[in-house]
């Protein structure tokens, strides 16, 4: 016969961790934040400039759960990949159908934003059909806990992610979130069209006039939201993104990759002796840039201004060429008549 031996409630705690050991498992964590000192010390440095409460702040920090797993998705961005590895994880037929799917189902709102923003749909659709899938995917991370990590664990970025840490702290005292509620991405970012929490702030727009700028379940605040980014980043309505090149002659590879911005015009390669096919305007300014295509084949591609304002939301080259060539494969696949 076999005793059995009932524990006492408070006796819980320490034979759990005991079994826990005995198995070879580590236990739980302990607070990662509350007492250290740059910690105490940014937490010291917001209450002064923005008149938080103190206490509710260590009470955050204390329970904030450090995110390895943001840190290790940090060091490998798929923005990283070669072109044509980063090309084929966007540009699907599923996602080019589910893109003509959401241009149908918010073809209103879609239609105002353009109006107001000047933001052709096809680009604001491609934002969101790379961003989260249109909506499939917004990120499981607690935000909070992500920031905190990468703010005071990821020394690479943490100035950034400091700043990102209050302005998330300041959003959610204006818009009333519980900011331990909250879900993103590896790096913070939130919603349909995952804006980092300094855009969010800036950026966002109640587009459904409900009082309330709610990026996740309102499509009308995310669409006009992604609208008015690029539109206050200087979108040019209708002008078009980039093009591709062929070099005729000279050595134009030291001009590859240089600059986001348009920085060269038609004059600077003749000046330095370097030819190219294709029409391209002659008072258009743009940036050079390489993709590399399969068997190691590179394509030379001339950004111009629009091209630009997408690398504001997102500072890749291969992200800004895979929504155009997904805003491309929508646009053709769409058909208004359908309505």
């Amino acid at each position: 016969m076999t005793m059995k031996i009932r524990a006492a409630p408070f006796m819980a705690p320490a034979i759990a961790l005991l079994a826990t050991l005995l198995a070879g498992v580590a236990p739980p964590a302990a607070a990662q934040y509350q007492d250290r000192v740059d910690v105490e010390a940014y937490i010291a440095d917001i209450v002064s400039r923005y008149d938080f409460e103190r206490d509710a702040l260590e009470r955050l920090f204390h329970d904030a759960e450090k995110q390895e797993s943001a840190i290790e998705a940090m060091d490998r961005p798929a923005e990283a990949k070669p072109w044509h590895a980063y090309r084929d994880i966007f540009l699907t037929r599923a996602r080019v159908r589910a893109g003509v799917r959401y241009w149908h189902e918010h073809h209103e709102l879609l239609e105002r934003a353009t109006a107001r923003f000047g933001v052709p749909a096809e680009i604001v659709i491609a934002i969101i059909g790379v961003e989260t899938y249109y909506g499939r995917i917004t990120g499981s991370f607690p935000v909070f806990d992500t920031l905190v990590t990468l703010a005071f664990d990821y020394p690479r970025r943490a100035r950034f992610f400091r700043r990102e840490l209050t302005e998330f702290l300041l959003l959610c005292r204006e818009e009333k979130m519980d900011c331990t509620k909250v879900r993103g991405s590896y790096a913070g970012a939130m919603g349909l069209g995952q804006f980092i929490p300094s855009s969010y702030r800036a950026y966002a727009v109640d587009f459904d006039d409900d009082g309330v700028r709610d990026l996740w379940n309102s499509p009308a605040d995310a669409i006009g939201s992604i609208g008015n980014f690029l539109a206050r980043h200087g979108w040019h309505g209708q002008a078009p993104l980039g093009d591709y090149v062929a070099t005729v002659a000279g050595d134009y590879e030291t001009l590859l990759n240089r600059k986001m911005k348009p920085w060269l015009s038609i004059s600077d390669l003749d000046e330095r002796g370097v030819r190219v096919g294709g029409f391209m305007p002659r008072e258009e300014k743009f940036a050079l840039f390489d993709f590399q295509h399969e068997n190691g084949r590179r394509k030379t591609w001339a950004g111009y201004h629009n091209f630009f304002v997408i690398t504001r939301y997102n500072t890749s080259r291969r992200y800004a060429m895979a929504v155009h060539q997904l805003g491309q494969q929508v646009h053709r696949a769409y058909r208004p008549a359908e309505h």
